[in-house]
């Protein structure tokens, strides 16, 4: 790249506001207030109107489920102040560009196609969720829990529609996708606390020992579903999000951040979207359990269908709809918009319109498959656990550089496109455990900080050999 290039892509950095590739400067920095906005609205959407109900039917303990969720959020919400806020207050780089620094921009690449797949099959499950809710006045067939593919006409008009509309929004632009989703979330929460407040009444719950008894000692799960312990929601609700912190995607989030005491605002996310919503979907979904056609699918051995439509509708009506429906379209519309950027990194020739679409038709296929929502707790599993290991390799760098004495960012110093030690590392730790989790039949998220622990130490290892050449 020429001078005259270089100044031309900082002064559209500077312009734009996102310093996509340089440090952050101070005077844009942005104090701990814009960050707990942003979390307690970003993780009180979509997902929690489906991960709540799948809790129940693992057939949890009331002690598993609540004191699970209570430790396994305050580890997550540790992961991000003393990790992923530290390092992205130290460097202000988004992830992106701090990969490209260690990894070279080949190996980033390959990230960015797993990273926006991913995000597109999340995107699909959303999109989902918003179906549950538009099918309710067409006395739309709802997915059952063991559905994959689509099952009926309707469903499948119903999701392309809805795919279609959040593709094109997400395609204009994030600005207006960030400003609705922010004026959206406090509805969405209130619909959440709303909803749960009603089905405690519909349960007939008037104590706490009333309240704990709706799970009590727990039950055999659904057929279909495994049965969680407390180690099980622990596990799983500290890596939900493994992705983000330990796997280091909220580097480009925190690098805005003032002081590394922001990466606390994320608890905000943790106790009213994955604690107080996933409590709330799941007494919607308990309400619905007690009904003569739930009690009819488990009378035939099956899972009665997890529809967060139907299941809000049953406690305040109307706007039960509007909120799945929003909150579904509020979870999918950023994400397919930064799936769009990812697949940008690898078709830059593409305009940002064009690569979402790309990413939104993709998201709006995969949200015809019901599986993809009705399997979310073992689809998110896999997802942290593929992009978590990568994250160690910031992580490491950053404390055990200087001890191991590796050169930090040994991609751009020695202008390396491909670091063999990160591929390597990454690859040996995500199949050595990934065959570990299906030959031996361990849950999944057992198993994604030994993944990231040993990809962090492998990587050390590695690079200290391949530096010395």
């Amino acid at each position: 790249m020429s001078q005259s290039e270089v100044e031309q892509e900082v002064l559209y950095e500077e312009t734009s506001g996102e310093f996509e590739r340089q440090r952050v400067p101070d005077s844009k920095l942005k104090d701990w207030k814009s960050f707990l906005g942003m979390y307690a609205g970003e993780h009180a959407a979509g997902t929690e109107f489906v991960i709540g109900p799948l809790f129940l039917t693992t057939g949890v303990s009331a002690f598993d489920l609540i004191i699970g969720l209570l430790l396994g959020n305050l580890m997550a919400v540790l992961c991000w102040r003393f990790l992923t806020a530290e390092i992205a207050v130290k460097y202000r780089y988004t992830l992106y560009y701090q990969l490209e620094k260690i990894c070279g921009i080949n190996l980033v690449t390959i990230y960015n196609i797993a990273n926006g797949i991913l995000f597109c099959f999340l995107a699909g499950a959303m999109i989902t969720v918003s179906a549950t809710a538009v099918g309710i006045p067409f006395d739309m067939e709802m997915p059952k829990l063991t559905d994959t593919n689509p099952n009926s006409l309707t469903w499948v008009i119903v999701v392309l529609c809805i795919g279609a509309v959040i593709s094109l929004i997400a395609a204009k632009g994030y600005n207006m996708v960030a400003k609705a989703a922010n004026w959206m979330s406090p509805f969405i929460v209130l619909a959440f606390l709303v909803c749960g407040i009603v089905a405690l009444g519909q349960l007939g719950v008037q104590s706490f020992s009333d309240f704990w008894d709706i799970w009590g000692d727990g039950s055999e799960p659904f057929p279909g579903q495994i049965k969680y312990t407390f180690w099980h929601v622990f596990f799983w609700s500290w890596f939900a999000n493994a992705a983000m912190h330990i796997g280091m995607s909220d580097l480009s989030v925190f690098r805005f951040a003032k002081s590394k005491e922001s990466g606390w605002t994320t608890a905000a996310g943790m106790y009213i979207g994955h604690y107080m919503a996933w409590i709330a979907a799941a007494l919607l979904y308990a309400v619905y359990i007690q009904s003569p056609e739930a009690q009819a699918f488990l009378a035939n051995g099956e899972a009665p269908p997890v529809a967060p439509g139907p299941l809000a509708y049953n406690a305040i009506g109307i706007f039960g709809i509007i909120a799945v429906l929003l909150a579904g379209w509020t979870t999918a519309n950023p994400t397919i918009y930064r799936a769009g950027l990812a697949f940008q990194a690898i078709m830059p020739r593409l305009s940002t319109f064009w690569v979402t679409i790309l990413a939104g038709t993709i998201a709006t296929i995969a949200g015809l498959f019901p599986a993809f929502a009705m399997k979310l707790l073992g689809f998110v599993a896999l997802y942290g656990f593929i992009l978590a290991p990568i994250g160690a390799i910031i992580v490491f760098e950053y404390f055990f550089a200087d001890k191991f004495r590796i050169q930090q960012f040994y991609a751009e110093g020695r202008s390396v496109k491909f670091n063999t030690a990160v591929f390597l590392a990454w690859l040996i730790s995500f199949a050595g455990y990934y065959f570990i989790s299906e030959y031996f039949g361990i849950f999944l998220s057992f198993l994604t900080l030994p993944a990231w622990i040993t990809c962090g130490v492998l990587y050390l290892v590695i690079s200290k050999y391949y530096q010395r050449l």
